[in-house]
């Protein structure tokens, strides 16, 4: 029987969380540098909850009714978002996010892929230990102004009734679900015409992913930890991809004639 959710992209930033979970390698990246933005975020949060939440609340209320005191939840959690993505900047989180991404690309046979852009250490114990520096530049995703004010521009629509909050999502998660396969585009040495070919074929499944990732992103103290989850996610559905395309490349492959050489 077919199953529809197997080969559903949204889902993949929800695998990310139970293979996080599943695989103890992935746990030091979180120990490491991690916990201490946490904190941080938490702390973001309930200080914008405590001076801004009611304010808006107050607001939305002449338009909204009762959905006001949700919507202007999601309100301040986009908000926080803005400001934790600038802050993540600075902490260099983007580095550990590389590190997740060629981890799970290792742990899923796909080192030869990742060689080709930093040191490993074959004999090392577990993924996370191979990682050696990169040999060439080593970015999950870009900092993108752009990505940052439209997000900010995007904000007013969850001021629109019942509608508002899913259209914002989904509006966000279209610009951010390439970015979370930059890291796999430089692996394939993607110009940027075809990288931009390549998220073409595939844009609402970009966009479906960048909605789920970005929802989990608004969770309050958790983001962090979703942010990295995501990364995982990320990661597997690349491995399904870059499996698939070795495959088509096998089977489209010309056959070498056989020659019996003389003794």
């Amino acid at each position: 029987m077919h199953n529809p959710f197997r080969g559903a992209t949204w889902l993949y930033p929800l695998k990310g969380i139970y293979y996080f979970l599943a695989h103890r390698f992935l746990w030091t990246f979180l120990r490491a540098r991690l916990l201490p933005v946490i904190l941080l975020s938490a702390f973001i949060y309930v200080n914008l909850f405590v001076w801004t939440y009611l304010p808006q609340v107050a607001i939305l209320l002449i338009f909204h009714g009762p959905a006001a005191w949700v919507n202007a939840a999601v309100l301040v959690l986009g908000e926080g978002q803005v400001i934790i993505a600038l802050l993540f900047e600075a902490f260099l989180v983007d580095e550990t996010l590389v590190d997740i991404f060629d981890s799970v690309l290792i742990n899923e046979g796909l080192e030869d892929l990742v060689s080709q852009a930093r040191t490993l250490y074959p004999d090392a114990e577990g993924p996370a230990k191979m990682l050696g520096k990169p040999t060439k530049s080593a970015i999950y995703s870009p900092f993108s102004l752009r990505q940052i004010i439209e997000f900010i521009i995007f904000l007013p629509l969850n001021f629109i009734p019942l509608v508002g909050v899913p259209i914002f999502l989904i509006v966000t998660g279209h610009r951010a679900g390439p970015f979370h396969h930059w890291r796999y585009f430089k692996l394939l040495g993607l110009s940027k015409k075809e990288r931009n070919q390549y998220i073409q074929r595939r844009k609402m499944k970009y966009t479906w992913f960048g909605t789920v990732a970005l929802s989990l992103q608004l969770v309050p103290v958790l983001s962090m930890f979703f942010l990295l989850t995501s990364a995982v996610g990320s990661a597997l559905w690349a491995v399904k991809m870059e499996k698939a395309r070795r495959e088509r490349d096998r089977v489209s492959a010309p056959e070498v004639p056989y020659h019996d050489e003389p003794a």
